[in-house]
């Protein structure tokens, strides 16, 4: 065939380990064999972002603006173990972290739902989307131990010198403690890019924090969330037959057990980088979840919602055969070039990456899976692939439609 051409590259960010390996099978396999891929190419794997001292994510969030759609590889957060096996200058932040920061964007994360994986919840029968804010609270935290005791305050010095303080508390012995902040205009965006979401795709949004322990940082975010959607978006909802409400982050999780789902639920970091784990593992595997940070500026930035998978690294280096689960890795290329495709008005483009998708979903319902899937799937006799024989299995399946 032909390959469908592209007119503006992609930022294309790779990663590390185990689906940095499977990064370049899936281009290999499932991409350039039908598309002339144009990308800006930045390494992010971890020895990159160290030899460039983290320079190398800042500049992959900069070209994101320049060109509005990025793909993502999964990449290392070090710890102290990561740095003392990559014999890291220091503990670089998450990169995650940083591109998000910088886009300014909400992470929108959704099940991929194929026939023969069932939910853990059994009266799940749509997909739940977790909008997660991607600024702040525990990831920007500032944290100090205490060695003894001590008197702690929160101190705000304005800008004419003059102080406001509040005690944190009075210690009688060794502690710790942990400063968090957000911005009022990050959580503007946050609400609506949810509200602008929900309207896409014609889905309730929920939202969900703490009000009543946390009366002044949660309630913060509830004011901003109400009085943007009264404001600008209640009408729009109204017409699109939609709704938007407020509930506490318990009423919320009970609430989602219930639930047939369906639906958009909001929250905070790291409600929404738990709470998207969680919805993951119970409708089947982290591997089969779709994640896009959405800026309201317009620009996106697709990944996979898990890790780099660093035990099958750890065979595949020992050239141990691996059945790793590419499939949120494949959703995340489908995805990224889908929305070049849309916004550069190339209608081939957008048919291909409904093509990707829809042949990863027949791959898995013939009996052809990753191990992780077939251990749970309800499908007779399945055929465990490893990790390459799964991408090969893809192929032709997605070759079968431009026979």
């Amino acid at each position: 065939m032909e390959k469908i051409q592209m007119t503006t590259p992609l930022v294309e960010m790779d990663g590390d380990e185990m689906t940095r390996i499977l990064w370049q099978i899936i281009k290999d396999e499932l991409i350039t064999p039908f598309v002339d891929l144009k990308t800006e190419y930045y390494d992010l794997g971890l020895e990159h972002r160290n030899e460039t001292n983290d320079q190398v994510t800042i500049d992959s969030a900069e070209a994101t603006k320049k060109y509005g759609v990025a793909v993502k590889c999964a990449t290392i957060t070090p710890n102290a173990a990561r740095v003392e096996e990559y014999n890291l200058k220091e503990m670089w932040k998450s990169p995650n972290g940083t591109i998000r920061a910088i886009l300014d964007g909400t992470v929108f994360r959704a099940p991929i739902v194929v026939k023969g994986i069932e939910p853990c919840v059994r009266n799940w029968k749509k997909p739940i989307t977790i909008a997660r804010h991607a600024y702040g609270d525990v990831y920007k935290a500032t944290e100090m131990k205490i060695p003894a005791a001590g008197k702690v305050e929160l101190v705000y010095t304005k800008e004419d010198g003059s102080e406001e303080r509040a005690l944190i508390h009075n210690f009688t012995g060794a502690g710790v403690i942990q400063g968090q902040h957000n911005l009022c205009d990050s959580i503007e965006s946050f609400a609506r890019s949810c509200f602008n979401y929900a309207l896409d795709v014609k889905q309730d949004l929920w939202f969900a924090t703490k009000d009543t322990i946390s009366k002044q940082y949660d309630h913060t975010f509830k004011d901003i969330f109400q009085e943007i959607f009264d404001a600008e978006y209640k009408e729009k909802f109204d017409a699109a037959g939609i709704e938007y409400f407020y509930t506490l982050i318990d009423d919320a999780v009970a609430r989602v057990m219930k639930s047939e789902g369906g639906f958009i639920w909001a929250c905070k970091n790291y409600d929404g980088d738990v709470m998207s784990d969680m919805l993951s593992s119970a409708f089947g595997s982290l591997a089969m979840m779709t994640s896009v940070l959405v800026s309201p500026h317009g620009y996106f930035e697709y990944e996979a919602a898990h890790g780099t998978v660093q035990r099958h690294y750890y065979k595949h280096l020992k050239g141990e055969k691996t059945s790793t689960n590419s499939v949120a890795t494949i959703f995340a290329w489908s995805g990224a070039l889908r929305k070049r495709g849309e916004l550069d008005g190339l209608t081939d483009l957008m048919t291909f990456a409904d093509n990707l998708e829809r042949a990863c979903i027949e791959t898995i319902e013939s009996g052809k899976m990753t191990g992780d899937l077939a251990r749970i799937t309800s499908l007779p006799n399945p055929t465990t692939l490893d990790s390459e024989e799964f991408i090969r299995a893809i192929r032709e399946t997605l070759t079968s439609y431009y026979a």
